[in-house]
């Protein structure tokens, strides 16, 4: 039978929730645990998938073509489980499938009501999440709460999971909830008052925590570890103090040695072996001692928020790690690129140009990939990236002058990226879409498969098959194809039923590493393999840096021969 734990927050948002659950799998699934992960999300849209990257970060895709929060990306970098479309709901699913069953008549004449109608239907998607009565059900399903305790939109959940507790019955849940603890430097002390409210507002919900997880600047002293535990009724030992650290691949190692894992596995009656965390203390190691530094300028769209790009950035983090580099990241604002500004690009060791939607910034994106192009700096494009390459290359090279996508100019004389009507989903089934379609339905999502074209570059990283995750209505326009291949621009992989651009590159006479690809590399890359895509590109720009190294040294070595002469 499924054992659950459920993670709340208080006091305020983005404290780690999704870290801090993360990290707890992935110590129970070192003691030999089958562990699973679900995010139940407040906001009343369906998904994540129309809400701008600023409102609430990264939208992270499943295999199976979900859009969903980005604390799913946490969820498969720490564990080994794939998260599917069940491990992520929102208020919006939850009352849309209400719905559709009081229109069938489902409830049989009664009155729909938030209790014990939704929230029923809330623990329904909860054991779906878990897998419940199926041959893949897990042992432990981590189920983490989006919100804080206190808000209204979050109050049907937290009620929810204490219905199902209750139903589950002794040693089959337990409570995790995660508060904050500020400093105040005029006092120079932590604060635990926010912490005792948090707790007090959980209570009154009817739900008692058997953990407290304390976020902090610094770890947080025995006395107010006692005086948390005296005024929430947590034992001291269910007090864990988290405190910032430089890498978050440091958070399962801080969690164990406190004994949480201890704690829950007590809770729930688990008879494991003992905690083996020997590979995270070994990625830690390759984290603290990087043998190179590398710089990447990342030239995207919402560069004001970190989180925008949460998955690209990690990727290209364990690919350092794979290239036993530190990879330094300098993002961009891609509507402060020019023609005239594009050379302040040439101090970076590689490019990367991310994905994105609407026409703001645009042109800088594009004199990006022409600067990288012209100036034979290592460069990937990832699904929007790959289209401005496109754009850029049938404009300058291909003679196709106002070459464009229907995204940014319907009327644009060439238009090299254009809204595809028909693909085949992730599902197998067919699709179709068209201008008045709703933005929500619009996209080609999940994994696919696409033949690679042999001697090309993308072959020598991918082999003869790529699969991938997609997230994109725009596709390479098929009718400009052939103008660009002679032209020179190497089609290197097509999906195998439509035969829609995949894979673009230069060949390797021409530019050392120039690619863009139409799909999301980042979603499947871990810290214990990387991505084959973000190994080969990280590699690419540590062998520029090297091939500039002596380039930089010429002037000071000509210094010294010609002081010398004097």
């Amino acid at each position: 039978m499924t054992k659950f734990v459920f993670v709340t927050g208080g006091v305020v948002s983005s404290l780690g929730k999704g870290i801090a659950s993360a990290s707890l799998a992935a110590i129970l699934e070192s003691r030999g645990l089958n562990v699973t992960l679900i995010k139940l999300d407040p906001y009343i849209n369906v998904d994540p998938g129309t809400m701008s990257p600023f409102q609430h970060g990264e939208v992270f895709v499943t295999d199976d073509g979900a859009e969903t929060d980005l604390d799913l990306g946490h969820y498969e970098r720490f564990v080994t489980a794939r998260m599917k479309k069940a491990n992520n709901f929102t208020t919006g699913q939850i009352y849309k499938s209400v719905l559709e069953k009081e229109r069938r008549g489902d409830y049989l004449g009664k009155t729909v009501q938030v209790i014990p109608h939704v929230t029923n239907e809330i623990q329904d998607f909860i054991r779906r999440g878990a897998r419940v009565g199926t041959p893949e059900e897990v042992q432990v399903a981590i189920v983490e709460i989006g919100g804080t305790v206190g808000d209204i939109e979050s109050l049907p959940f937290l009620e929810a999971v204490r219905q199902l507790s209750l139903k589950l019955g002794a040693n089959h849940s337990a409570f995790v909830h995660l508060t904050y603890l500020p400093w105040i430097a005029a006092a120079g002390e932590l604060k635990t008052k926010p912490t005792q409210h948090t707790v007090q507002k959980l209570r009154e919900i009817g739900i008692q925590p058997d953990a407290l997880l304390c976020r902090a600047d610094r770890s947080i002293p025995q006395d107010e570890r006692e005086k948390i535990s005296l005024f929430t009724n947590v034992p001291e030992w269910g007090v864990i103090s988290m405190w910032d650290v430089d890498t978050i691949y440091k958070v399962p190692r801080m969690l164990h040695e406190q004994g949480l894992d201890g704690l829950i596995c007590d809770k729930l009656r688990l008879n494991t072996p003992p905690a083996n965390l020997a590979r995270w203390d070994a990625l830690v190691h390759e984290v603290e001692h990087p043998q190179r530094e590398v710089t990447i300028a990342m030239v995207g769209k919402y560069v004001d928020l970190s989180d925008s790009y949460k998955s690209v950035n990690e990727a290209l983090r364990h690919a350092g790690m794979q290239n036993h580099a530190r990879v330094r990241i300098e993002h961009i604002d891609s509507e402060t690129i020019t023609p005239a500004s594009a050379a302040q690009l040439a101090k970076y060791d590689a490019i990367l140009v991310p994905g994105g939607f609407g026409a703001r910034g645009i042109e800088g994106k594009i004199a990006t990939a022409r600067y990288a192009r012209e100036h034979k700096l290592p460069y990937l494009g990832i699904c929007l990236g790959m289209q401005v390459a496109t754009i850029e290359y049938a404009r300058d090279v291909a003679g196709l002058e106002g070459a464009n996508s229907t995204e940014f100019d319907p009327q644009c004389k060439y238009p090299v990226i254009a809204l595809i009507t028909e693909w085949k989903d992730a599902d197998g089934s067919i699709k179709t879409r068209s201008e008045s379609s709703d933005l929500g339905g619009t996209m080609r999502l999940g994994a696919q498969s696409s033949d690679v074209l042999p001697g090309t570059l993308a072959h020598s990283i991918y082999g003869d098959v790529v699969t991938e995750r997609h997230r994109h209505r725009y596709e390479a326009n098929v009718q400009y194809l052939d103008q660009l291949r002679n032209a020179g621009l190497v089609i290197s992989a097509m999906t195998q039923r439509e035969h829609l651009t995949e894979i673009i590159e230069l060949p390797q006479s021409v530019h050392p590493w120039f690619i863009g690809v139409q799909f999301h590399p980042e979603f499947k890359s871990t810290p214990w393999d990387g991505h084959p895509l973000f190994n080969a590109f990280v590699k690419a720009a540590l062998a520029h840096q090297d091939q500039r190294a002596p380039a930089a040294k010429a002037p000071a070595d000509k210094a010294k021969s010609d002081k010398a002469t004097a």
